[in-house]
């Protein structure tokens, strides 16, 4: 089931990386979208790093428990 979890950890780095490039293709375009875009983006990261900390939190505290 970890690695599961894992895998689907690294989904929100590739919705990240598609609202990047959303943003950068829309800018000339409409600046408004690209802007909410980049913000997904930046979110959708946050979101990533704060599961990755939370799951290796929860991993250690496993091992140790065993």
């Amino acid at each position: 089931m970890n690695k599961i979890w894992k895998l689907f950890q690294y989904g929100y780095i590739v919705i990240a990386i598609f609202f990047l490039i959303d943003a950068i293709t829309s800018f000339t375009s409409d600046k408004g979208r690209a802007i909410l875009s980049f913000i997904f983006a930046i979110f959708i990261t946050l979101v990533f790093f704060f599961k990755r900390y939370f799951r290796k939190k929860v991993e250690k505290r496993n091992n140790q428990n065993k």
